[in-house]
């Protein structure tokens, strides 16, 4: 398993969470945005970056992310599709993406994208809390803990 982040718009305390964890299980950390990052000197990770432009970086953790590979984004349309290529999606909320459940994100995100066309000022999501942080970090522990068990009884 990969672990990739589209990351431009991963908060920086979600990030560190991942560090840490991809160090600590020596999993793959992938990084992939249009403007240089920094990152913690580790073998486990790496960043990849990718041209300007709109969807590049989607594009791109699509096209070389695999089934199995768990993705870190909070965009809807990029999780569908990552679904539907059998590759997990955790949001940097705690939020996995599931089969059942994007179809019902992805029309939201269409009625407030219908609103906001309309003039209508439907406002960006909430801070980031505490309590998003550690449903993001339960949820990815519970990711990582499932994929090493299986992993060593194969």
């Amino acid at each position: 398993m990969k672990i990739w982040i589209d990351a431009d718009a991963c908060p920086v305390v979600i990030k560190e969470i991942l560090y840490k964890a991809a160090m600590r299980t020596e999993l793959p950390l992938i990084l992939v945005a249009n403007q240089a990052m920094r990152v913690p000197a580790s073998d486990w990770i790496s960043t990849l970056q990718v041209s300007a432009g709109f969807d590049v970086a989607d594009n791109e953790i699509v096209r070389q992310s695999n089934a199995g590979d768990l993705v870190i984004t909070s965009d809807i349309p990029l999780a569908a599709e990552l679904i539907a290529k059998g590759v997990q999606v955790l949001s940097p909320r705690g939020e996995l993406f599931t089969k059942d459940s994007i179809g019902a994100r992805l029309n939201m995100r269409d009625f407030l994208e219908t609103l906001r066309s309309s003039g209508e000022h439907t406002g960006g999501p909430p801070p980031l809390h505490q309590r998003d942080r550690q449903a993001f970090a339960a949820q990815l522990d519970k990711l990582i803990s499932r994929y090493l068990r299986q992993k060593k009884t194969s």
